[in-house]
């Protein structure tokens, strides 16, 4: 099944919920409404073709982005999978963990295997850490074996006594993050790895730092912080502009763009296009976007 942009988002999730974290890191949260994928992206200037592109490869393992590919932007797709591994960190391995100590604490302490398997969950989950810190330059695809052996060796082997129900909960949560952890490995086969592949290694340092960089930002108080050079890219930005365009239409390296553009999101506090764009209008570098 393929996911097409005049698609109506609510039943698209209705009938794949597995769907619903992936939209959630496009900052599309339940309660949409009748609207179809089009009209979302475009009220909430999310990239059509990225979202599709991510649907799609989720949805159907022999799907290639072959046509869409060439129009995305690989910062916007690096940014895509840094927040996504964070959102593994965070969020899905904490909640496996918090299922496994619930059930130590209810099994009793004479389980050791049940504090064993812990241990193999907690490497596993400083594997998985390790990768956020090189979340692009890594060659390796993202490690889900060890939870895989995880969830057969609680189905088949645990003996002696242990909550059932909470056990179920911890296979129950593993399982999930396996199979987002294994379509996302397809993804960075499929959309990362062949846009990496466009930019030279100091391009993806830069947007190692790009994307990674978590201080604490502060907005501007007008406009007149930004350089002229800054203010051109900040208004193309706006434009829709993607960051190789851009480069062509100023005649600067790919890399140059990346810092400027870090550089605007430090001196105004913004980091979405959309918010960008009301910067500009309220700052009077461009009078409505077309």
């Amino acid at each position: 099944m393929s996911v097409a942009k005049n698609a109506v988002l609510s039943d698209v999730l209705s009938q794949y919920p597995e769907l619903i974290p992936i939209v959630n890191r496009f900052g599309i949260y339940l309660g949409v409404g009748d609207k179809s994928i089009e009209k979302i992206c475009s009220e909430r200037n999310i990239s059509e073709d990225f979202l599709l592109t991510v649907l799609n490869v989720y949805l159907d393992e022999d799907y290639v982005p072959d046509d869409t590919l060439p129009r995305l932007d690989a910062g916007m797709v690096a940014d895509y999978f840094h927040r996504t591994i964070e959102n593994y960190i965070r969020e899905l391995v904490p909640n496996i963990e918090k299922h496994f100590n619930a059930l130590i604490a209810m099994s009793g302490s004479d389980n050791k295997e049940l504090s064993l398997l812990r241990q193999v969950f907690m490497r596993f989950k400083d594997e998985l850490e390790s990768h956020l810190k090189n979340s692009l330059d890594s060659e390796f695809a993202y490690p889900h074996e060890l939870l895989h052996d995880l969830k057969n060796i609680l189905i088949k082997h645990v003996s002696g006594e242990f909550n059932q129900n909470l056990c179920y909960a911890v296979v129950f949560s593993i399982t999930s993050l396996e199979k987002d952890l294994a379509i996302h490995n397809r993804l960075r086969k499929k959309v990362l790895l062949p846009k990496l592949k466009e930019m030279d290694l100091s391009d993806i340092k830069q947007l190692n730092c790009f994307i990674s960089d978590d201080k604490q930002l502060h907005p501007a108080a007008n406009g007149a912080l930004l350089s002229r050079r800054e203010k051109e890219i900040l208004i193309l930005i706006a434009q829709g502009r993607l960051n190789k365009e851009i480069a062509e239409l100023l005649h600067i390296s790919l890399n140059t763009v990346l810092t400027h553009r870090k550089n605007i999101i430090s001196k105004t506090g913004i980091k979405t296009v959309s918010g960008l764009t009301f910067y500009c209008i309220q700052h009077g570098l461009i009078a409505s976007v077309n």
